[in-house]
């Protein structure tokens, strides 16, 4: 029970280093332009689907670490027809066998105006509960899958050598902050 307790303080000691080192509201638009970049170069179809969507969130840099316990926190920025119309905080716990420290970036179109209104209308919004997100299959070589890009809410997981796959966003609670 120690060891459990230990490594809880850690990550929330890890938590609350990174929040006291938050990126300025600059530094979150231009990491945020650069992701968007990165992405478009890597699948430059999604240059057309976001430029559909009702709003873009961009997290340039979430931190995930885990030691059995583990924890994920990022800030990121809200777009609306190219501008930006919020700042968020990604957080989430999880439980389980984990080892590791890993660094992703991680963009969620909300292709529907119903969507983006009840995700800028809650007090915290929490990936499916609130809302389900669809994590898009863009494989090596393969455009998205069809169905996939037609659901009200698209993510796309980007680390550092490109796109991810086979990750899950449930339980990822967004909330909104001030810059």
């Amino acid at each position: 029970m120690r060891r459990i307790l230990a490594i809880a303080a850690f990550l929330f000691a890890a938590l609350a280093a990174a929040d006291a080192s938050a990126a300025s509201a600059r530094e979150l638009q231009r990491d945020s332009d650069l992701v968007l970049e990165r992405l478009y170069e890597a699948k430059p179809s999604t240059r057309n689907l976001l430029a559909r969507a009702a709003g873009v969130l961009v997290f340039p840099g979430i931190y995930k670490g885990g030691l059995g316990l583990g924890a994920e926190y990022g800030e990121g920025v809200l777009r609306e027809k190219g501008a930006v119309t919020g700042y968020y905080r990604v957080v989430t716990g999880s439980v389980g066998l984990q080892l590791g420290v890993q660094k992703r970036a991680q963009v969620i179109a909300f292709m529907d105006a119903a969507a983006l209104r009840r995700f800028k209308n809650s007090k915290g919004w929490e990936a499916g509960v609130d809302g389900s997100i669809v994590v898009a299959d863009v494989g090596a070589g393969a455009q998205a899958d069809t169905r996939s890009l037609n659901q009200p809410i698209i993510a796309f997981i980007l680390d550092e050598q490109g796109l991810m796959y086979n990750v899950t966003l449930e339980g990822s609670k967004i909330s909104r902050i001030r810059k």
